[in-house]
């Protein structure tokens, strides 16, 4: 089953545009949403979940059509900004007692688990708790209401890196029974190296690239030479190149790997393939 289907998706402002965006997800894996800040992944979920009005496009979320079910799709999935939107003066416990009413299924058990996982105070006011805290207590909420789709933006950003392991290891289990799925929006790579099934890159409004992390990563290589063997043809193929004293440096599809056989050529990580690109 599919968790996700994104057809067509557009939206016009005046100094940006979101241009056909497409993608899906299957059920019990983990997306990764990447692209630098500005390249329209907000725009990308508000659109999605009709927090903007799409100018066209098509969304259907755990098999429910967004425009027709938008009251069924938003029982079945968890939102998580890095946006604060509580109401900094309550106690966690009372933002719990009435956001859990919003929701047809409400687990507990596994929120009273990750409330103590999580190392949060029901008794602290949200303005006491640290932006990192917010992220988590936002987390716990997501995830106990049986959300069959995460959708997280940004959500490890006020994270130290211990934090932001644990919580990858947590999405991890929550996908695991093949039922639940999440769409991870960050540009945060190396979080994504660790947990992340398919891989989407979003440049400028534009999709550049969706497929399966491994298939992703293989489709680029890292070459490096000297600048004598740098000819126009092979300039052409490059993609971020940087010439230096010492030689060049870039980044080239797999597909054209003979062209530069004279070249040190190694695998790229997912922060590699993002700065080249950005060049």
């Amino acid at each position: 089953m599919l968790a996700l289907k994104i057809q067509n998706l557009c939206k016009t402002y005046p100094s940006f545009k979101l241009d056909n965006v497409s993608f899906e997800l299957e059920s019990g894996y983990i997306m990764g949403f990447i692209g630098r800040n500005g390249a329209g992944k907000t725009t990308t979920l508000k659109s999605m979940l009709q927090f903007v009005h799409p100018d066209s496009g098509d969304v259907f979320i755990n098999g429910f059509d967004i425009k027709k079910d938008e009251f069924a799709v938003k029982n079945s999935i968890g939102f998580v900004s890095g946006l604060d939107g509580f109401y900094n003066s309550k106690k966690i416990k009372d933002v719990t007692k009435v956001t859990k009413r919003f929701f047809n299924s409400w687990n507990d058990s596994l929120y009273n688990e990750l409330i103590q996982k999580f190392n949060l105070d029901q008794e602290k006011t949200i303005k006491t708790l640290s932006a990192g805290m917010k992220v988590k207590y936002q987390i716990a909420l997501a995830m106990c209401h049986d959300a069959k789709l995460l959708i997280l933006d940004e959500p490890t950003s006020g994270l130290d890196p211990v934090s932001r392991d644990e919580l990858v290891m947590l999405f991890q289990d929550y996908v695991a029974d093949g039922e639940h799925s999440i769409l991870f929006s960050t540009h945060i790579t190396s979080d994504l190296e660790k947990c992340a099934d398919y891989i989407t890159y979003i440049k400028n409004g534009k999709i550049l690239k969706s497929s399966d992390s491994v298939t992703f990563k293989e489709s680029y290589l890292l070459v490096s030479g000297k600048k004598d063997d740098l000819t126009e043809e092979l300039k052409s193929k490059i993609i971020g190149l940087h010439v230096h004293s010492l030689g060049f440096e870039g980044m080239i599809l797999s597909e054209d790997r003979e062209k530069f056989s004279m070249c040190e050529i190694t695998q790229p990580s997912l922060e590699d393939i993002m700065v080249h690109n950005e060049r």
